[in-house]
């Protein structure tokens, strides 16, 4: 009977120590668990910020866009007016050396 009560305490010692393990092995998975967790948490933390600084860039780089295309319709008119008055004073510049022309040769300049 002694030597099943040994082979029963070895069970025993060695089921203690299986169970030892377990909870050993559970507490190491309990801290990977409890860093990852603080890690997603970071993570989503950091992810809210980005998302943020990016709608604040988004939105700012929607109203300097607005106004380059602003600034590019304000200079096409600009320009386009500018070639119409350029045209304009190429006429009048034509027109003027045609009358200077025309008074050269008329005959009332030629006497004076």
């Amino acid at each position: 009977m002694t030597q099943q009560g040994a082979i029963l305490q070895g069970y025993n010692n060695e089921l203690v120590k299986c169970i030892e393990d377990l909870c050993m092995q559970k507490e190491e998975l309990n801290k990977q668990i409890q860093q990852a967790e603080e890690e997603k948490n970071k993570l989503q933390h950091e992810i809210q910020v980005l998302s943020e600084q990016l709608e604040c860039v988004c939105e700012n780089l929607a109203q300097k866009v607005a106004s380059r295309n602003e600034l590019d319709k304000i200079l096409a008119e600009t320009e386009a007016a500018y070639m119409k008055i350029l045209d304009s004073s190429r006429t009048l510049l034509n027109v003027l050396k045609k009358e200077v022309g025309s008074l050269k040769h008329s005959p009332d300049l030629k006497t004076k």
